[in-house]
């Protein structure tokens, strides 16, 4: 076995992890980090100057080649500044592999900082690595962690000591996932048997479907039993959204989802089954019908009958699990059964025409409205961009004016963040670009989000990273405004005309994001007048640059 340093061996077992960038910004004790990589060209460093540009980047990268990225941040400081996307990342399973250096483990009587204990909350699994010997079996383990089911970001830390001595190692083959499990055919069967005399079945979608590639498996489900679809999350696309079934999001917990749901008398729930982050007081802890029988299916078994009363279990992954499901409907489903589910599914066919129909009339509706209104512009960028192109989704209260006027039928052509922070998108588009060289990437913020990392501009121009950033500047936390008129008209009962004040939710004048974004090299544009904006769109995209938009939308409640 060759004789090495831990910083060596470490960049040697990333090469044999096929690891082609690591996302940083990195201090002092990351100095071995820094010289060792430049004996590493196979390896790339992408330097941003804000870490949740970093988090960003690595999670989106890590869901488009569902392979572990890696993040490499300095020590306590700089790893508690991309906490707040690391939460974002645990709760969409995203196999991320955070490091960062810290003190000699000898200084730990002078002030050490636990790093694991740091990030303990906001990860899969923590260690930190005191000795060289160590590093092997450390990684070894991060790897396989952040790409086994559950999949999810881990984090190793490494001491000043662990970096610099040598000792023997044997550089270990690539990890790949575990294979997938299948599931118990007696719940099998009792799925069956609910789903075959179910008369008004409805599937709730997650994101395990687009991480497993089960978004065929689960159109032939909710086709064989005639349901209608609605997504709990859809930071992937979980299911076709031109499909006639498909009724778009739903926000557990929240009264008008309640009512979306509430005949339903068998619900299949696919994947992690999440609420719409209800925040407030008096939450609704039971979010189904008490008379609706819950299918859950899901690759985690914590996961699975956790809050929810669930009838049948299955702790399956998604794509095998429905396939054996929807071979034994088939077979068991009687002839009558079977006409029954075709009379939904045209039912749901003629429901979507209206639905369509009345997507057009409020196009129209809004098409004149000075400023724009968020609907006009994603009509306009719907006319001009590429067919291959990725979009990439951080509209906020803009995202309902994107389903509004795009469809998103395939695998990987749209991505958007999940979890509670926001400025994922910066940096998301940033890597869904360097994991698609040959894909236009398109990405849509929400003023207040793109100030959380504009850093991630600096990063696009310095690596020519050619997203189109685009920007529904509506100068406030127009989501915040929302939620406080939800609070005092549903939790408090007290739905007055008088407007709020909505302090700490305006921005007084329109943040100049064309200025900031000249300042950091990248090309930018203010566009108000919405007859403009589709050329706008179009020169960007042929200049082959990272460029920005930043568009002047209505952000009236």
């Amino acid at each position: 076995m060759p004789k090495m340093s831990g910083i060596q061996s470490i960049l040697e077992i990333f090469k044999s992890q096929n690891v082609k960038y690591i996302f940083g910004n990195p201090g002092t004790s990351e100095s071995a980090f820094m010289l060792e990589l430049e004996k590493h060209p196979e390896i790339k460093y992408v330097l941003v100057l804000q870490e949740g540009v970093a988090i960003g980047m690595a999670d989106s990268y890590a869901r488009s080649t569902k392979k572990s990225s890696i993040v490499n941040l300095h020590i306590e400081t700089g790893l508690a500044n991309g906490i707040s996307l690391l939460h974002n990342a645990k709760e969409s399973r995203t196999p991320i592999i955070v490091t960062a250096g810290n003190k000699d483990i000898r200084e730990l009587a002078n002030g050490r900082t636990d790093l694991s204990e740091m990030v303990r909350l906001f990860t899969k699994s923590t260690a930190e690595v005191t000795h060289t010997e160590q590093i092997l079996t450390s990684l070894r383990k991060a790897f396989n962690e952040s790409l086994n089911y559950p999949t999810g970001p881990v984090f190793v830390g490494f001491s000043a000591n662990s970096l610099d001595e040598y000792h023997q190692i044997e550089i270990p083959d690539e990890v790949h996932k575990t294979k997938k499990f299948q599931p118990d055919m007696n719940a099998i069967q009792n799925a069956v048997e609910l789903l075959a005399t179910a008369t008004n079945p409805m599937i709730l979608v997650g994101d395990q479907i687009s991480q497993s590639d089960a978004i065929k498996e689960t159109v032939q489900t909710a086709e064989i039993i005639g349901a209608k679809v609605f997504a709990m999350s859809f930071s992937g696309v979980n299911f076709p959204t031109s499909h006639p079934n498909f009724r778009g999001d739903i926000k557990l917990g929240y009264i008008n989802s309640f009512k979306s749901i509430e005949k339903a008398d068998v619900i299949l729930s696919i994947g992690k089954f999440t609420d719409g982050y209800y925040m407030f007081s008096k939450p609704r802890l039971e979010y189904l019908n008490p008379r609706t029988k819950l299918i859950h299916i899901d690759v985690d078994s914590t996961s699975v009958g956790n809050t929810q009363k669930t009838e049948v279990g299955l702790v399956t992954d998604p794509k095998i699990g429905l396939s054996i499901l929807n071979t034994a409907l088939e077979s068991e489903l009687t002839k009558n059964q079977k006409e029954v589910s075709k009379t939904r599914n045209k039912k749901l066919l003629d429901e979507k025409n209206l639905i369509e129909e009345t997507k057009k009339i409020q196009i129209k509706n809004n098409w004149s409205n000075s400023p724009m209104s968020p609907t006009r512009m994603m009509y306009e960028i719907s006319k001009v961009i590429p067919k291959n192109a990725i979009l990439v989704d951080d509209s906020v209260t803009s995202r309902e004016s994107i389903f509004q006027t795009m469809n998103f039928d395939q695998p990987n052509t749209y991505f958007s963040g999940f979890g509670g922070a926001i400025g994922w998108g910066m940096g998301a588009g940033l890597g869904i670009q360097l994991s698609n060289p040959n894909n236009p990437v398109v990405c849509i913020m929400g003023d207040g989000s793109a100030m959380m990392t504009i850093q991630g501009l600096w990063t696009a121009a310095n690596y020519n990273i050619p997203v189109v950033n685009i920007i529904c500047n509506n100068s406030s936390y127009r989501v915040l405004k929302i939620n406080m008129n939800y609070y005092k008209n549903h939790v408090l009962n007290n739905p007055s005309k008088e407007t709020s004040k909505y302090i700490g939710m305006n921005f007084p004048e329109r943040i100049n994001f064309e200025g900031i974004s000249n300042s950091m090299g990248v090309k930018a544009h203010t566009v108000s007048n919405p007859e403009k904006l589709s050329s706008v769109i179009e020169k960007s995209f042929d200049s082959g640059n990272p460029t920005l938009i930043d568009v002047h939308i209505n952000g009236k409640i």
